[in-house]
């Protein structure tokens, strides 16, 4: 008797576990996450005409009501690049859904921005993209980086076209 009502007791854990499923962090989940992004980044005309490519990594706090409450740099491989992300970000207040009823939580994005290559690259475009890399402003951290109890989401990829 005593091995039935162990066996049932371990059933019943077993499936507990499996019943813990932690919801997405963005109201709709991944896909409306990565949707609500492409659609609200904006590529600045300086981004465009610098022809710039890059990753931007970003850490946030977000509170009980989806609030962003501050925004860290934590790495982008251009200046230019940080500043059309920070307004997507704003534009997100409210969607955010903190796991377990914490006052404040801290989230990890990757941004990566890059252009759509043309069917045949002319020489105008080869220059800028030399250009670009070689003056090239890096934001990179210059000691360590507390990470907490962040979350990493899903990185977005942004993909714009350059003007022939």
């Amino acid at each position: 008797m005593k091995k039935f009502t162990l066996a049932i007791i371990a059933l019943f854990i077993s499936v507990g576990c499996f019943a813990q499923d932690i919801p997405f962090p963005f109201q709709g989940g991944k896909d409306a996450m990565t949707g609500f992004f492409k659609d609200s980044l904006v590529v600045s005309q300086d981004i465009i005409q610098k022809k710039a490519t890059g990753a931007v990594i970003f850490k946030f706090s977000a509170d009980a009501k989806g609030n962003i409450q501050k925004t860290i740099v934590y790495y982008a491989d251009d200046a230019v690049l940080v500043t059309p992300v920070i307004e997507a970000l704003k534009k997100s207040n409210h969607k955010w859904v903190i796991p377990n009823h914490e006052k404040l939580h801290d989230f990890i994005i990757p941004f990566y921005i890059r252009y759509n290559l043309p069917e045949t690259p002319d020489a105008a475009l080869k220059k800028a993209a030399f250009d670009n890399y070689r003056n090239k402003r890096p934001i990179l951290p210059g000691n360590q980086i507390p990470l907490d109890l962040a979350t990493l989401l899903p990185a977005i990829t942004i993909n714009y076209d350059v003007a022939p």
